[in-house]
């Protein structure tokens, strides 16, 4: 049998165990293991699973890991977001849809404090969507926008999936976080351009807040402003020290960690249930993604020894003839066609072996295609049927929302989300021009 018809086997059985509700992490380290069990005989096999524990265990920036899962979840679960919410609330309510460009504001927030889409999620479904709701917001509008805004959470640093991409693709976690700086702020402006453009043609989507609500001390204005603050500061007490090169990335997601620690016990919101919440979903997340990790380099290291890479690169572009950029726009195709079943990790996990092995070869930066990866995951989490965010969203909503209102609601948020794409398939330098810049100099 040839090479092909091995990496193809090995893909088809994967996706069919997939199909079958095995754990994403089972599914690909069984077929990873046997494959090998079969090429290269028993000692093969059982080395090959034993020498990926082994890379996961000493793989030191895994740490940084649970660190920033923790500092998420302290965040979340203590409810500083609630003061952020507020902040947006007083100073945004004068414009119209400006509750909604304000939920967009705290996501922006959100995800710099977390790094992951799961918790943006949560905390604007049932910190903004009842708000934006109760004042006469239209309900498609709202839960696009809580749907896009959580999406940020993976490309804005500190993102665990640039982290775990870092990992797989063995470039600089820094560099990435940088890079997914100016493209992240550029979709969340995006995003806001959209809903006051929508807001100003029809009013009635997004009403101004009463004279009465906004109509406060401005002292207390102020005091909302500081809370919101708050995670701001976090965010700069972890990344500054880190650009600067005084600390490496793990000492620094330590001192994220610690720094929304002691924020939440300062605040007096750092209880006993809140830190045992935390840290069992800490725990949780971490052996999760571990164990993914581990699958994934066991996979890869059949692809390996395969030379499926190579193989593949070949067929692209010596038999049929495919372009770099027409090979490329297929990967992100592929990519929305698997994020109507599977999560942004188990994307990576599983295709990553082949994908950025060649994307290299083709002659693409690594570091821009992590950023065009992590937007695509973006616009596949979002997109019908099986999207990921729709049926999180599903399950969050009031029963006033129903599956067809949110299917209808995130159209136009995806496709300001395939114009973000366009723009840095385009013009690489917003992706690449903020991580030259610092590590330039």
């Amino acid at each position: 049998m040839s090479y092909e018809a091995i990496a193809l086997l090995m893909f088809s059985s994967m996706m069919l165990m997939l199909l079958t509700g095995q754990r994403v992490f089972g599914a690909i380290g069984f077929v990873a293991v046997v494959s090998a069990f079969f090429l290269w005989g028993d000692r093969g096999g059982y080395d090959l699973g034993f020498a990926a524990a082994i890379k996961v265990m000493k793989w030191y920036p895994l740490l940084t890991l649970p660190m920033f899962i923790f500092m998420g979840y302290v965040m979340s679960e203590s409810r500083i977001a609630d003061d952020l919410y507020k902040m947006f609330h007083v100073w945004m309510g004068g414009l119209s849809g400006g509750l909604a460009v304000g939920t967009i504001g705290l996501m922006v927030l959100i995800s710099a404090m977390n790094g992951l889409s799961v918790a943006g999620m949560a905390i604007g479904a049932t910190i903004a969507l009842p708000e934006l709701l109760k004042r006469g917001y239209d309900k498609r509008m709202v839960t696009g926008v809580i749907q896009a805004g959580s999406s940020l959470g993976i490309l804005v640093p500190p993102s665990v999936v640039l982290v775990l991409y870092a990992m797989i693709a063995r470039q600089p976690v820094g560099q990435l976080w940088l890079a997914g700086v100016l493209p992240g702020l550029m979709m969340a402006g995006l995003f806001i351009l959209y809903i006051v453009i929508r807001c100003k043609l029809n009013p009635s989507l997004g009403p101004i807040l009463p004279k009465e609500e906004r109509n406060i001390p401005m002292r207390e204005k102020l005091r909302l402003l500081s809370a919101g603050l708050l995670p701001l500061f976090i965010f700069f007490a972890m990344m500054v020290p880190f650009v600067k090169g005084w600390t490496s990335l793990v000492e620094s997601s330590a001192v994220g960690a610690i720094a929304a620690f002691m924020a939440a016990v300062l605040k007096g919101r750092m209880t006993w249930h809140v830190f045992e919440i935390a840290v069992r979903k800490t725990l949780g997340i971490t052996c999760m993604f571990m164990w993914i990790i581990l699958a994934a380099l066991a996979f890869g290291a059949v692809f390996d020894g395969l030379g499926a890479v190579k193989a593949i690169e070949g067929l692209f572009t010596e038999k049929l003839g495919l372009s770099p950029w027409v090979i490329l726009i297929l990967m992100q195709l592929s990519f929305i066609l698997l994020g109507t079943f599977l999560d942004d990790t188990a994307m990576l996990v599983i295709v990553a072996p082949l994908y950025v092995p060649l994307v290299g070869a083709l002659g693409f930066d690594l570091i821009w295609y992590g950023v065009l990866y992590t937007i695509t995951c973006q616009i596949a989490y979002m997109t019908p049927p099986f999207g990921y965010n729709l049926f999180l969203m599903r399950a969050m909503a009031p029963p006033e929302v129903t599956l067809g209102d949110i299917y209808r609601s995130i159209t136009p948020f995806v496709l300001v989300m395939g114009l973000a794409l366009a723009l840095v398939m385009v013009f690489p330098n917003i992706a690449l021009w903020l991580p030259n810049y610092v590590y330039g100099n």
